[in-house]
Formats: structure tokens, sequence, C-alpha cells
């Protein structure tokens, strides 16, 4: 597992050896989602394969069509064999680069990710900063949706659904095993139904070079996960897309659909992506320091600080959805109360168990998988750092269960809060912007945030729903 080519003279003798007959060169857009071009092999020479011309005018939010010329910058080590195309074809990372500005674009995520890597290392705080995200999912066996001028609705299925106790199948058989609203968490089969289905997940992602630990069934119904081992901030964000891409193509050959959005089931658990981070310099981890809390040390309480004290702006990256912030209430385990606590599970930063100076982390357990993971990591490592500039002393540590408190107590403690709404963050980006200026320009700031409003707070809040028509029609 792990990387199959070094270099370009390694790309082109591993396609010769397995017979490759097409480069697929894929770049991710700000809402995260995974653009391709394909090329045949012959098409592609060690000098072609430096750069390859597309229509940025075509991507949203991106260039206008007077100057839509750009260039896909293939970052050969990144290379895999593509498991679900019928002839032999080769993926490969790529990076945008702009040719009116002479330099990486400064709209594609990959490379804002990679200038928050460069400006860590020019800060001189650190050389490596590691991330570790666990996305969970839901797997369903049907979906329909529908979204027109006079009706709007959705409806998802999955034989583990508690709806689905009385339901007769084709044969007339119903198994009566269901894990129930919140209480799915570890149960074997005949419970837990997608036990093949989640093997076969893994099987492919150690396939195309990911390292997979652990797999489970989450708390919801047709709720799953699977453990990727942590990389550094690009190869972190990497595995996510081909962990995304995995999951719904299996899911997808197997008759059924996988879906990341946060909160699919009124009344159930979300999918989160917590993420666990850790700077490192000269091969040492700076978040350690023996005998403080949790082995943290001042350096890790710092990002901490930082990365509470502006999570209502890097929301607008970690929870990028309206319906993130349906995850993010009481009751399902998804904590928007900004403090850090020791393995406790409902602060919005808990320090996992550790036994040693290579395991000390701050896990942020806001995020999920609908935030573009090059912008997510990237936001979180520059409020982290400004945090540590600044020395930002976060709120806490709270060693209570801070799911059971009142809004008044959490008050009087001094917490802030997460936003409520994708609005609320995007507020917050507009008045909280400057610790991401030293990698994010003006530009795109203002351009991710009207892109946002556009697409995602805005028509949502123009669409009547299903509950205004039940508690508002006979008013």
């Amino acid at each position: 597992m792990g990387k199959f080519v070094n270099n370009v003279e390694e790309f082109f003798a591993f396609c010769k050896k397995n017979e490759v007959k097409f480069v697929d060169f894929r770049f991710t857009d700000l809402k995260g989602a995974w653009h391709h071009l394909t090329y045949t092999i012959e098409a592609i020479n060690e000098e072609s394969i430096k750069s390859i011309p597309f229509d940025g005018s075509s991507i949203e939010a991106w260039q206008p069509i007077n100057k839509s010329d750009m260039l896909l910058i293939p970052d050969v080590p990144t290379a895999f064999l593509d498991p679900f195309t019928a002839d032999v074809t080769v993926v490969v990372f790529c990076d945008v680069y702009d040719i009116y500005k002479d330099d990486l674009y400064e709209k594609c995520p990959r490379s804002i990710a990679k200038k928050a890597l460069e400006y860590l290392k020019k800060s001189g705080i650190g050389d490596e900063a590691y991330f570790g995200p666990e996305n969970e999912f839901f797997v369903f066996d049907n979906v329909r949706i529908r979204d027109d001028i006079n009706c709007g609705y959705y409806e998802v299925d999955s034989e583990e659904g508690v709806w689905n106790t009385a339901t007769s199948y084709k044969d007339g058989y119903n198994t009566g095993h269901r894990p129930g609203t919140k209480g799915g968490y570890f149960p074997v089969q005949p419970i837990d139904s997608m036990v093949d289905l989640r093997a076969e997940m893994v099987q492919v992602l150690n396939q195309i070079g990911i390292e997979t630990f652990v797999l489970h069934h989450e708390v919801a119904q047709a709720q799953g996960e699977i453990g990727v081992k942590f990389g550094n901030l690009i190869e972190a964000a990497d595995n996510v897309q081909k962990y995304k891409y995995v999951v719904k193509m299996v899911a997808h050959l197997n008759g059924k659909t996988a879906t990341f959005m946060p909160k699919p089931l009124y009344g159930d658990n979300g999918s989160g992506m917590h993420t666990h981070q850790s700077i490192w310099k000269n091969g040492k981890n700076l978040f350690y320091k023996q005998g403080g809390y949790s082995n943290l040390s001042d350096a890790a309480k710092w990002y901490i600080g930082g990365v509470l004290a502006h999570a209502r702006s890097v929301a607008a990256f970690t929870n990028a959805s309206t319906n993130s912030y349906k995850r993010l209430i009481p009751g399902f385990e998804a904590p928007s109360i900004l403090t850090y606590s020791s393995q406790n599970r409902s602060a919005s930063c808990r320090i996992p168990y550790n036994s040693g100076e290579k395991s000390v982390r701050a896990e942020f357990r806001f995020p999920d998988a609908t935030g573009c993971p090059y912008l997510a990591f990237s936001a979180m490592l520059l409020a982290g750092l400004d945090g540590i500039k600044n020395k930002i002393e976060p709120v806490g540590p709270m060693d209570e269960d801070l799911f059971e408190l009142t809004l008044a107590e959490i008050r009087e403690k001094g917490i802030n809060q997460m936003p409520h709404t994708l609005r609320g963050s995007l507020e917050a980006l507009i008045r909280d912007n400057e610790y991401l200026k030293p990698v994010m320009t003006s530009e795109f700031i203002d351009t991710y945030q009207h892109y946002k409003f556009s697409t995602q707070v805005w028509p949502d809040e123009a669409r009547p729903t299903a509950f205004e028509f039940k508690t508002t029609y006979s008013c």
C-alpha cells in the first residue's frame, strides 16, 4: 500500500507493466466534487504530462469565458489504477495552474492546501501537519427526490430502517432484525446488514493504496464507517477523495446508494468527519508535553484555542452545506459546544486517550464531509497557527457531559457555540477572515462565500418544506 510511483519515469514504467490504456486526470472544485479529463496513453508522454490544458470557465465559480484557458499540473506520485473501469485506467491527482497570473490557481482547493503547508514551514512553527479524518456514511437501498415549484420531497429507504418493520418484501419475508434509532453501534449480524459491503469497500481501498484499520456499523440505521490511516494535509485530503469515490462506487455496483450527507434521517444520528490533527517539527510532535493536561503542550492548547476562536468562520469550510447544521443540534452526539476535553466526546475538541509522544493529537468533532477536504483542513490549520502565534487559550478543559448543559449554563461558563446555520457561518467568514489571508486571497474568500450563498443558502431559504406545510397550512 502507499505510493505506486515516485516520478515520471516510474509512472510510464508502471503504465507499461499494467497495460494501461487511459490516463484519467482529476481535480477538485470549490464544493469538493471531483472532475476529470481522460487521455489515451498514446497521447501522453514525458513532456505533455507536465501540463494538461482545460476549460476553467466550465467549473462553477471559477474562470470567466474570456479567460477560460487553464492548465492541470499532474502530481504523478499520486497515480493509482482505477478499480472501476473496464479498460485499464490510471488516475492522477492534479493541481490547477493560472496562466494569467503565472501561479497556482487561487481557487483550486488542492493548490490552496499546498500553499497552507508551505505557509506552515515558512512560519517556523513546524514542518509537517498530520490529519486523520473519520468519514461516516449512509448506505440506502433507494432514494427518491423531487424539487419542483409546486412539490418538494425526499424519501430514502433501507431494509435496516425501523419504518420497514411491517414491510412485506417480494418473497413475503421480513427478517425483523434492525438496529433501530440510535441503536446501530457495533451490533453483529444479522442486525448489521452491511458487513460484507464494508469488507468489499476495504478491499478496494487497500487495492488503490489506502491503508485501513477498522470498519464497523455506526450509531444510526444504515450508517457505517471505515477507518483510514492518517497522512499529511495533502495526503489526507487526497485520501478523502479516494475514500468517497470507492464507498459510492462499491455501493452503486451492489445496487445500493451511499451518501456522505450529514443528516439524511430526521431523529437519528448524523454523519461527521471527525478530524485528528497534530503539528510536527524535525520529527517531533509539537503537541506533546509529558505531564500536561492529557500530555498537551502549550502549542497544542494554543492551536486548539485558535481553531475554537475562529470556529464559527472555519465552519464555512468544515460544515459547508445547509444540511450540516441539522446535524449540529443537541441530542445526537454532534458537539457544537466550543471547548476541549480529554476523552470526552461531548466536547467539540476531544483529546483522545494516548500512550506516548507520537499519538498525542487534537480531534475536532464538528466537521462533516460536505466540506471540500482541502479547504476544510487548510482552514483548520490556518486557524490553529493563528492560535499558536497569538497564544490563544481555549475555554476549558471541560470534563463533564456537555450535552446535559442548558443554554444558560453554557453561557455562564463562557463557552461559544457553533453557528446554527450555513448563513451564520458565512456571515462569520465575512467578519473573521484575516487568519486565512496568508494563504487564501481576498478574491477567493469573496468568491467562496458568494458561491455558497447563491447555491446553498438562498435556494434553501426560499423553499417551503413539508414541516412548514404541516405546521402552518391551516393557520
